[in-house]
């Protein structure tokens, strides 16, 4: 039972890690040349970073990657482009803040995915290899990286202009 728990886990994790890599991409790539441009440039290399990383650790762990979960993740990451653009609510900037606030939220629960496999490591000698405290300093890093960029695409995005 435990295995079977920590494959569903693991997967609903990959699933969550998919879709954060995908949309710090189109951050990214959509404010290229900008101030936000340059700190998601870094920013997405490391989220792919740590997808791989967890990739690897199923891979290592004998967790088949749920197809379905990673289809249901492409199609959801897809739909929600148009919200990001801000095309939904007419407001580029809306977009914006609420794209880096989904990403912000995806990096706390990736803390969480890595703060709990800690509390489990003496369960699973696969974990032995993984630096998990440096993952969630990492994913802390991010978080805080990310909270400073919500907060001011949240202040030009809800400023009440005269």
């Amino acid at each position: 039972m435990a295995d079977k728990a920590m494959d569903v886990y693991l997967n609903d994790h990959l699933a969550g890690a998919m879709f954060g890599s995908n949309l710090a991409e189109q951050i990214r790539d959509r404010n290229e040349g900008t101030a936000l441009g340059h700190v998601m440039r870094s920013l997405a290399d490391e989220i792919k970073a740590d997808q791989q990383t967890l990739s690897e650790l199923m891979d290592r762990m004998g967790t088949a990657k749920n197809p379905v979960k990673q289809a249901s993740t492409w199609i959801a990451e897809k739909a929600t482009r148009a919200k990001f653009r801000g095309h939904l609510s007419g407001e580029a900037e809306v977009g914006t803040f609420m794209a880096l606030e989904t990403l912000a939220l995806g990096v706390e629960g990736k803390a969480s995915l890595w703060r709990t496999l800690r509390a489990v490591s003496g369960e699973y000698p696969e974990l032995a290899s993984v630096d998990l405290t440096g993952l969630i300093h990492r994913a802390e890093a991010q978080r805080s990286t990310l909270e400073d960029e919500r907060l001011a695409a949240g202040t030009r995005a809800l400023a009440i202009t005269v």
